[in-house]
């Protein structure tokens, strides 16, 4: 079965609304296009290295129009390949709408979300959500994601959409590997899903219980 990775460029207050432009999300948020004086060459690799064997992309309606937008028209450098490997590769757009899929190798998922990734999962080996917030939210609540890898950089906003922004659910995850660091501060973390809910304890009594 194939894995299920969620990637997303959060603050330190875990807002991850709009990081790439003032247009990304016309709803009124007032800092669209936080990540770019933060992110570096470093960054660049970070993301490159994270998507190697991705072989699908899962994306929400609105995050889905922008890159439908962008990357087709992208060139050489780390844009080009990620351009590359975006315009080959299938594309899932989870929506409730008509959305356009002029973007080669589209399809838009099925009404019942939950069905749609476990099918997914059995056709592909590593399958990458980036963004999309809404369509984060469910897979979190629904435990249908296998990483989930943070991007946190070293500003607080105090508005806009957050991580966990209703779809925190209690749940068990494991760093893979130690923090990766940027020149400009940010911190790539990457967590493994485990089965169960957090455990609880004293911090009164000693290892021993007494």
């Amino acid at each position: 079965m194939g894995t299920v990775h969620i990637d997303l460029f959060a603050t330190l207050d875990l807002v991850a609304q709009a990081p790439g432009g003032p247009d990304e999300d016309p709803e009124g948020f007032p800092y669209g296009g936080w990540q770019a004086p933060l992110f570096d060459e470093t960054g660049g690799q970070q993301v490159m290295e994270g998507m190697r064997g991705m072989d699908a992309l899962l994306l929400g309606r609105r995050t889905y129009d922008i890159f439908a937008g962008y990357w087709p028209k992208q060139g050489e450098g780390i844009d080009g390949d990620i351009a590359t490997l975006f315009n080959r590769i299938p594309k899932y757009v989870a929506s409730r709408g008509n959305p356009d899929l002029g973007w080669a190798g589209s399809t838009q998922l099925g009404p019942d979300l939950g069905d749609a990734v476990r099918e997914l999962r059995d056709r592909h080996e590593k399958i990458h959500v980036i963004g999309s917030l809404n369509l984060v939210q469910t897979l979190l609540r629904e435990r249908l994601f296998d990483r989930l890898n943070l991007w946190i950089f070293p500003i607080v906003l105090g508005v806009g959409k957050k991580v966990f922004d209703g779809g925190a659910v209690p749940a068990n995850l494991t760093l893979v590997e130690p923090p990766a660091t940027s020149a400009t501060g940010a911190v790539l973390l990457r967590y493994r899903l485990e089965e169960g809910t957090p455990a609880t304890g004293d911090m009164t009594r000693d290892d021993r219980g007494q």
